[in-house]
């Protein structure tokens, strides 16, 4: 079972990683981290490892919940500021 391999899991959170840091806006980031943490489960091992690691939907869903909760986490510390729109009032060609 390729998807059950924690190395695979870890590789997606690195080349999702590189590429928030290539791509900035803290979107990837929540991501690498919901694949770190499914690597880490699998790569540990143990009774959660083993009833994951025999379902791909399973090991998907708790990539999507642990990514959907640490991008949640990542936007209320550095994401949108509230009353910070960028307003632009003179044209640049104004004197």
């Amino acid at each position: 079972m390729m998807w059950a391999a924690w190395w695979i899991w870890g590789a997606a959170a690195v080349v999702l990683a590189v590429a928030e840091v290539l791509i900035p806006g803290f979107v990837l980031l929540g991501f690498a981290l919901g694949a770190a943490v499914v690597a880490l489960i699998l790569l540990v091992g143990g009774p959660l490892a083993v009833w994951l690691g025999g379902s791909i939907p399973m090991l998907l869903l708790v990539f999507a919940v642990v990514s959907l909760l640490s991008w949640l986490a990542l936007r209320r510390w550095v994401g949108v500021y509230r009353g910070q729109v960028k307003r632009f009032d003179h044209d640049i060609n104004d004197g």
